[in-house]
């Protein structure tokens, strides 16, 4: 089968007239056609892969027969109109069944090709009788109108047949629409050209307790439907009605504006809308899509009231600080130098139970100082300025070593430091504070049984810096890495003593630079502590 011929059958199933029902038109055309040649028999013949079908005929019995035995298929590429006197004596038909007397008796036939505008022929309109006959020019040329009347006829069912499926996909995509439109709870509301209410979906019903009037003019709008400002109280006027935006060419993002129902609720929506136009540019009207935003507005007002109750909680902190720093502090200093003056000045006169007393003593006001230190670093943590600055990590790591030299000549740990050029958004100030944290608990809280051993490392990923601070100490129980991070949370591996404020002060500082801290086991014993900071 060549191509033509694929594009022959394609054209003729396209039209979907094979196997179906004539209809009174084109059963009337048959039967013009066996008057127009003056014949008792006439056919309308269609010839698919394997048959000819007789769609309708006039003056006989119609069926199907196979395409080899069809005298209408033998000329049918050609697409011209046949004209044969007697079959019988024509040696292109006069062994074919329907001449031998094994179908039919034909002697004159004449066929008419019903060729579509792309020069497809699809079948003919046939005429024939039992006796030899002649066509007129008068009659060929009749029965050529007459096939070409098929064609149309073909044509137009096709485009009944399309017009009813784009009808019947329209529908099903308006029914899918609406579904849509019924179903979600975002308010859909348009306007025609004019301004006037074209369409509510159902939220917009609900919301305004009323539908889309389309006789409401566009100035009653914030009356009818009880629009108002963000207040609550105001109505909203006509400038301000996204609707009304929109359809003055305005494109509409993020209006906020108060809807009353019926009951005078109040709904606080956020509203979306643009104008609508036509392919042509043909002004269509104007779409508003609303959210509801009710319960974020209140979390907005809620989370507000907890920002200012926040900063003052922080003032009241920074007052408590600076209360601590000398009411508490300096007199501590001074119980601590009257116990060393006790202990100096009445060596003698005291038994060795009243020296344990004052090194008891003297050891508590110690650690009531550490507390009080560890507290006001957490204080200044949380509640300074967080002056953010591009910071050299190396540098930052160095001074944090400095400020500890003694404690790690005393401990005799060894600090070794991997960081590769790095350049961090933070404050200075505080991410020293941070890593003087890390180090020094990791310095604290080391193996009596191996040399303690500490690593400053970091990372890229994605933009921001992930910096780890390693050692071969005691380690962290899983279940506690965590709960490390909590206020006065204290876990004390190995018998350590602490306040439970250091790891709490490094994740202050590290939320404030807005990234994360957490704790995992280091690489053969002990813990990391990894933090992130945005990149410069």
């Amino acid at each position: 089968m060549g191509p033509d011929e694929q594009q022959r059958l394609a054209a003729l199933h396209e039209y979907r007239v094979l196997d179906a029902p004539a209809g009174g038109e084109l059963e009337a055309v048959v039967r013009v056609a066996a008057m127009v040649a003056g014949v008792p028999t006439a056919t309308l013949n269609l010839i698919d892969e394997h048959r000819q079908c007789q769609l309708t005929t006039a003056g006989f019995t119609g069926g199907d027969s196979a395409r080899a035995d069809s005298m209408c298929a033998v000329r049918l590429p050609a697409a011209e109109f046949v004209h044969v006197r007697d079959a019988s004596a024509d040696p292109t038909y006069r062994d074919n069944p329907w001449v031998t007397g094994v179908r039919g008796d034909v002697r004159f036939y004449a066929s008419a090709p019903l060729v579509t505008l792309d020069g497809h022929a699809l079948g003919t309109l046939c005429v024939f009788d039992s006796v030899p006959g002649e066509l007129t020019g008068e009659q060929t040329a009749r029965l050529k109108d007459l096939a070409e009347v098929i064609l149309a006829l073909f044509e137009r069912r096709r485009q009944a047949r399309i017009n009813a499926e784009l009808a019947a996909e329209a529908e099903a995509r308006k029914q899918f629409t609406d579904a849509v439109l019924e179903t979600i709870e975002v308010a859909v509301v348009a306007a025609d050209p004019s301004g006037h209410l074209a369409l509510f979906n159902r939220a917009a019903r609900d919301w305004h307790s009323l539908d889309a009037d389309p006789s409401v003019e566009p100035s009653d709008f914030a009356d009818r439907y009880r629009l108002f400002r963000t207040d609550g109280v105001t109505p909203l006027p006509g400038a301000e009605i996204p609707l009304l935006r929109a359809l003055h060419g305005d494109t509409v993002r993020g209006a906020e504006l108060i809807i009353q129902d019926a009951d005078r609720r109040s709904r606080h929506v956020i509203a979306e809308g643009r104008a609508l136009t036509a392919v042509d540019g043909t002004p269509l009207g104007a779409v508003v899509a609303m959210a509801d935003v009710t319960a974020d507005r209140a979390r907005q007002r809620a989370l507000e009231a907890a920002h200012a109750e926040l900063l003052r909680s922080n003032g009241e902190l920074e007052q408590f600080a600076a209360v601590v720093s000398h009411d508490l502090a300096s007199p501590l200093g001074v119980v601590y130098g009257y116990l060393e003056l006790l202990g100096d000045h009445y060596t003698t006169e005291l038994d060795e139970r009243g020296h344990k007393w004052i090194t008891s003593a003297m050891r508590a006001v110690r650690r009531m100082q550490a507390l009080i230190e560890s507290l006001l670093m957490y204080a200044r943590a949380g509640s300074g300025p967080c002056r953010r600055e591009d910071a050299d990590l190396g540098e930052i790591v160095d001074q944090a070593l400095m400020d500890l030299r003694d404690r790690l000549r005393e401990s005799g740990a060894t600090v070794r430091v991997t960081t590769p050029p790095a350049t961090l958004v933070c404050d200075p100030t505080l991410l020293r504070q941070l890593l003087q944290n890390l180090i020094g608990n990791a310095v604290k809280y080391r193996d009596p049984d191996r040399d303690c051993r500490v690593e400053v490392g970091a990372r890229r990923v994605e933009g921001e810096w992930v910096v780890a601070v390693s050692d071969n100490g005691v380690g962290i129980p899983a279940d506690h890495r965590r709960r490390v991070f909590e206020m006065f949370a204290r876990v004390e591996p190995g018998g350590h003593v602490g306040h439970g404020v250091g790891l709490s002060t490094c994740e202050r500082i590290v939320t404030r630079h807005g990234g994360r801290i957490w704790a995992d086991t280091a690489p053969g014993g002990g813990t990391t502590i990894s933090f992130t900071l945005p990149g410069a």
